[in-house]
């Protein structure tokens, strides 16, 4: 019988895990429905961040209690982490790290404050599954989602060079490596992601195509961070993708879509079929945004106004 619940209420949530008697709790709370911008990300992440930590406090305390034999936890994206180098594959560092930002000051001491509890379970066999950027059903990234239309209407342009490297993960590939930690995962942290982690300046065009969209625009990282903030120019230029080899090496999980490639065309291409769209070449735009800017924006337009204006339709595009 599913309870619902306050997640943030200690009995409440005792007196549920008891009730139910289970083998296994599976953490998957998360308050990111309605998170669409990062640009204040301290706001945009704050009932996250206490699900992430008095919540897991709770849901320890309530597997105990209900004598539990597995705890499992996801773990977010890692958010703008500053770091270079190959892909991550222990799984064992802090995510969440924004340089620049209070939240770049408190996430990794606010990741490590719920990990250590998780990981440290060793009567529960504690397992973090660390999951890359969603897609595909029920995620921002299908038909309606916000990221998926935000590119259909050439709204997410590319920042600078588009260097950050994204992994992904499609909801299907994410409930098997789950099932596969219920039932004989061994404890630790792994990175549940595809195969290929890629540069936005590379997988961004090629869902604009699976999709039949134009090609994104591109912006140079003044004008980025001016409209989308710090954390968004950081996650487009310097975010660093994770490798999957401790996943598939522990808990034998393979994905079903290897790659975002993969996973764009057969799941996208579907929804939107018709998407052999001509390609024509198109003007690089931070030149004549710039110009456009010159032009029609007034000196004295405050950096919101700014974004209503890139927003409006038949304004600069």
């Amino acid at each position: 019988m599913p309870a619902v619940l306050d997640a943030l209420d200690r009995a409440a949530v005792l007196r549920a895990v008891v009730a139910a008697r289970p083998d296994v709790v599976v953490h998957q709370m998360t308050a990111l429905a309605s998170v669409t911008s990062v640009r204040n990300v301290d706001a945009a992440m704050a009932a996250s961040n206490r699900l992430r930590t008095e919540g897991t406090d709770h849901l320890l305390a309530a597997a105990r209690a209900a004598g539990a034999r597995r705890f499992v936890a996801a773990e977010l994206h890692r958010l703008a982490q500053r770091a270079r180098g190959r892909p991550g594959e222990d799984g064992g560092g802090p995510a969440g790290r924004a340089p620049g930002t209070q939240h770049g000051a408190d996430a990794g001491a606010r990741s490590e404050r719920w990990r250590r509890p998780v990981l440290g379970a060793t009567d529960l066999g504690g397992i973090v599954l660390r999951y890359g950027a969603f897609y595909g059903p029920g995620t921002s990234v299908e038909p309606g989602g916000f990221l998926l239309e935000a590119v259909r209407k050439r709204r997410l342009p590319i920042i600078g060079g588009g260097a950050g490297i994204w992994s992904f993960s499609h909801v299907a590939d994410i409930a098997e490596a789950t099932r596969l930690a219920i039932e004989a995962g061994p404890p630790g942290p792994a990175n549940i992601v595809d195969d290929e982690p890629a540069e936005v300046s590379v997988w961004l065009p090629e869902l604009a195509r699976a999709i039949g969209a134009k090609p994104p625009f591109r912006l140079p990282v003044w004008l980025g961070r001016l409209l989308a903030g710090d954390v968004a120019v950081r996650m487009m230029t310097e975010q660093r993708g994770s490798s999957n080899a401790k996943a598939k090496r522990l808990l034998g999980w393979q994905p079903t879509y290897s790659t975002w490639r993969d996973g764009f065309r057969r799941g996208l291409q579907r929804v939107f079929p018709g998407h052999t769209r001509r390609e024509r070449p198109v003007l690089p735009v931070g030149g004549w945004i710039m110009l456009a800017l010159r032009l029609s924006v007034p000196t004295d337009m405050t950096g919101a106004q700014l974004g209503r204006l890139w927003r409006s339709p038949g304004n600069i595009r």
